[in-house]
């Protein structure tokens, strides 16, 4: 396959995990609905070291590009969090390193990265998190008129609501500050570091040690 030099690349056609992605969302949407209220939530937020390795992350890129590219696509408002306000970066950045997440959409997250800035130089002859937010702002819409910028956008804004969803343990939605904007209860108990879903051995692992564990105790 000949290699990808930028969005507007012509030879450019989208991934296979993008056409899962856009299911697995839509399950998402139309599970998150018809939520009610939320009451207290547990007190969770990354640790003091681990929130120092984020901010020390986004001092160059490429986390300093999809940090930049994340709070644009969701930014400050008096009306709802921020991509800083449930530490979308932090969530994407245990996507990259710790959750098992396919290869070849790191691989797309990141050449992303190296796209985008060739954009913004070719255009503003700076990188993208030099930019104004009106100059993000067209970068970004114009770069979303390409396939390859649509998906490049589309999987980052995925992994914002993803953040903005999941359960604090995952990186993201500090204090359930994501579900008390959208006023959704999520389900208890939360689970904990060493619980996650990729955390958990095998269903069919599990069913296994049933008929060992009675054995131990005939």
């Amino acid at each position: 396959m000949k290699a990808i030099s930028s969005f507007f690349d012509k030879h450019y056609q989208s991934p296979d995990f993008i056409k899962t992605k856009q299911q697995q969302r839509r399950q998402l949407l139309k599970s998150a609905a018809g939520v009610t209220a939320i009451a207290a939530m547990p007190a969770f937020t990354l640790s003091a070291k681990q929130q120092a390795n984020i901010t020390e992350l986004t001092q160059s890129d490429p986390w300093l590009t999809l940090s930049a590219t994340l709070n644009q696509l969701l930014p400050a408002s008096e009306t709802g969090p921020s991509a800083e306000d449930i530490k979308a970066l932090a969530y994407l950045h245990q996507v990259m390193t710790v959750q098992p997440t396919e290869q070849a959409e790191k691989d797309f997250i990141l050449k992303g990265v190296g796209w985008l800035n060739g954009y913004t130089q070719n255009e503003k002859q700076q990188n993208f998190a030099q930019l104004s937010f009106a100059d993000k702002e067209h970068i970004l819409k114009a770069i979303s008129k390409s396939r390859a910028g649509s998906n490049w956008l589309d999987t980052l804004l995925g992994y914002i609501l993803q953040a903005m969803l999941a359960p604090p343990a995952y990186g993201g939605n500090p204090k359930g500050v994501g579900w008390q904007w959208l006023e959704h209860k999520a389900g208890f108990p939360l689970p904990e570091k060493g619980q996650r879903y990729f955390e958990l051995p095998p269903r069919a692992n599990i069913i296994k040690l049933v008929p060992l564990a009675d054995q131990e105790k005939a």
